[in-house]
This record gives structure tokens, sequence and C-alpha cells, in this order.
């Protein structure tokens, strides 16, 4: 998911788990709510914005986010946040936190990030660098703005009455609700768009008129968390006749070896694409397409090349076509989940090559 649902999410995580025992537990929790993809950053300098090229494709959702880089971001984040804690804490003359909570807090909100990206459809492989499997839910978009609305509207809630901390969340607060009211009208659904207004005005009101405080953060960043449990498990619930339909109507059109998928759509929560493939074709209802993965051209840049190599282990539903109008060759790798015919821009990979002899 987005980078800003990881920080909220991971946020009420950590205030829920270890508010009564870390200072700072929400921001804790929003540090190592992203960790899997800041670490990204560190262990491939290359990989940053603009999110494309090579580089990107071999590191983003790697081994930074495997079970195996779990373990290790959360081992190191423990000992510095530990360490850093310690010090603070000499300096003010305060007892520092115990390092159990600290590494349950830094565990439960790094491992928030996994589960967060693994329920939509952009998918994980948690067994780097044993497997490369993706693994997919598809349950959730990759970008939901209830997962900026609920842990929110409850971090809000468990917040101080103050200018700085209300100053923060009305800033935050509205930029949501731009992003989600300034889209289209086919852009978002329309109860999605209700429930936004509602949501920033609960906010406002339980803040104002303090219904839980300091005092009841924890309870809290609680009940937004088990709202975002319950909206994902409506969300499974709704999927399985989903899956069920792109299932069938895979096997009906490429027979029982066809491979498919009900992807989730942005913007539209309880509503899913179906996509369904054979060896040579892509599909879905109203279009089609030929894959070309047989071309010789397309085999040689997906095994000789390393840009077809990444792309090849990055793609979902890969599918290809050759250009020969030019005195070589391109090949444009492309991942139907994102790019049908396009010749650039996201899921897209362009691989030149020589004519072959």
């Amino acid at each position: 998911m987005d980078n800003l649902a990881h920080a909220l999410v991971g946020a009420a995580v950590g205030r829920a788990v270890a508010g009564h025992r870390i200072r700072g537990a929400g921001l804790v929790g929003a540090v190592a709510g992203n960790a899997p993809d800041w670490t990204e950053l560190v262990a491939a300098p290359g990989v940053g914005p603009p999110r494309s090229g090579l580089t990107y494709l071999e590191w983003h959702r790697g081994i930074t986010h495997s079970l195996v880089g779990a373990a290790i971001e959360i081992a190191a984040l423990t000992l510095l946040v530990g360490l850093g804690e310690r010090w603070w804490s000499r300096r003010r003359g305060r007892p520092a936190p115990p390092w159990s909570w600290l590494a349950l807090c830094i565990s439960a909100t790094v491992l928030s990030h996994l589960y967060l990206d693994w329920q939509g459809s952009y998918g994980l492989r948690p067994f780097l660098p044993w497997s490369g499997r993706w693994y997919y839910a598809d349950w959730v978009a990759i970008v939901d703005p209830l997962f900026w609305l609920a842990p929110l509207v409850a971090l809000l809630w468990g917040e101080r009455r103050h200018w700085q901390p209300a100053l923060v969340g009305l800033l935050t607060l509205s930029g949501v609700a731009w992003l989600v009211l300034s889209r289209g009208g086919d852009g978002v659904a329309g109860w999605l768009r209700l429930l936004t207004l509602t949501a920033c005005g609960l906010a406002v009101v339980g803040w104002v008129r303090h219904w839980f405080g300091v005092a009841g953060r924890r309870q809290a960043a609680g009940y937004g968390l088990l709202v975002l449990g319950l909206y994902v498990a409506a969300n499974a619930a709704a999927s399985v006749p989903a899956k069920a339909h792109a299932r069938d109507a895979a096997q009906r059109r490429f027979g029982p070896g066809a491979a498919w998928a009900a992807l989730t759509v942005i913007g539209r929560p309880f509503h899913w694409t179906p996509l369904y493939t054979s060896a040579d074709s892509v599909a879905e209802p109203g279009w089609a397409a030929a894959r070309h993965l047989d071309h010789p051209a397309v085999a040689r840049a997906v095994r000789d090349t390393p840009q077809g190599r990444a792309m090849a282990q990055f793609a979902r539903f890969l599918m290809a076509d050759v250009d020969s109008s030019g005195p070589g060759l391109v090949v444009y790798l492309r991942d139907a989940r994102y790019a049908r015919a396009a010749r650039e821009g996201w899921g897209v990979v362009a691989v030149r090559l020589d004519r072959a002899p």
C-alpha cells in the first residue's frame, strides 16, 4: 500500500500495542511501519523517485519485504531506537522503556507493512532469498482511503488538546479529504466520498469534545484497527465470488490450465476486474491481446538481458510486442495488470536488441 497508509496504520498499531510503555509509540510505529520501503532505498541507492527503471524492478518488494528482511529490520530498529531512548532518558533523568516492549512495538509495526502489501493485487515475496514466488490476496486496492481515515481518526481522538497536534491533524485530514474528493466522478465511489466527509466530521468533533484524549489513546487506536479489520474481512468475503467468477471465466475461455486473477480497483472497494491468460493470450471482459511470449526476440530479451529478467520476475501477467521498424529490435515487456498497449510508463520496460544473425 501507499506510504501514508503504512505510516498511519503503523502509528495506530504502535500506540495500541505499547502506548502505555513507550513514549512516542505512535511515532516509532509510523517510522517502523515504513521500514521495508525506506530500507529498500538504503539497500539499493538507485531505487528512488521516479519509481521506475531496472533497479526498481529488481529491488522493489524484494528482500527488504521478506520475512528475513523484516527480522533484520526489527533487530536493527530495536537496537537503534533503544539506544536512542536510553541516551535521551539519561539526559532527562527518566526511566528508559523496556527492551521487550520496544521490540514488540517495532515487530508489530514492521510486520503490519508486510501484511498490508500482501492483501492487495500488487503482491509480496515473503520467502526470499529461497523462493521468488509472489503471493497476492486480491482483497484491498493498493490505495484505499479507509486505510487513511480509520487510523487517522483514531489517532486524532487520542491526541492532547493543543494547537500543534491539532494543526498537524487538520492538515493531514484536509489532505486526505482533498485526495478523495478531488478525483473525478468515476474515480471514487459515491459512498466513499460521503464516508470521507463523515469521518472528517467525526475526527474534529471527537477531538474537540475529548472523547478519548491521552488517557484513552490506546483504546481509540484499538477501535480504529478494529474498524480496519472488519473492513478487510468484508472485502475478503466479497472477493470469494469475484475470484470464483474470474476462475470460471478463465477456464471457459482458455481451458483448465488458464491463469487468472480478480484485480482490485482503486477508488471502488468491493469491485474487482477479472483478468485471465493462456500461454499466448491475455484477456478481460471486453478486451483481449496476444502475449507474444513465444516470439524469438521476446525469448532473447527475457533470457539474455537484465531488463528482461527483471521484468519477467516482477510481472504477474507478462505480455510483449516487438518493434522491428528500426535498424535493431525493440522488445516492449509489460505487466498486463498495469499496462495493456503503452510503450512507456509504469509497468513497461523497453529492451533494445541487435538483430539476430
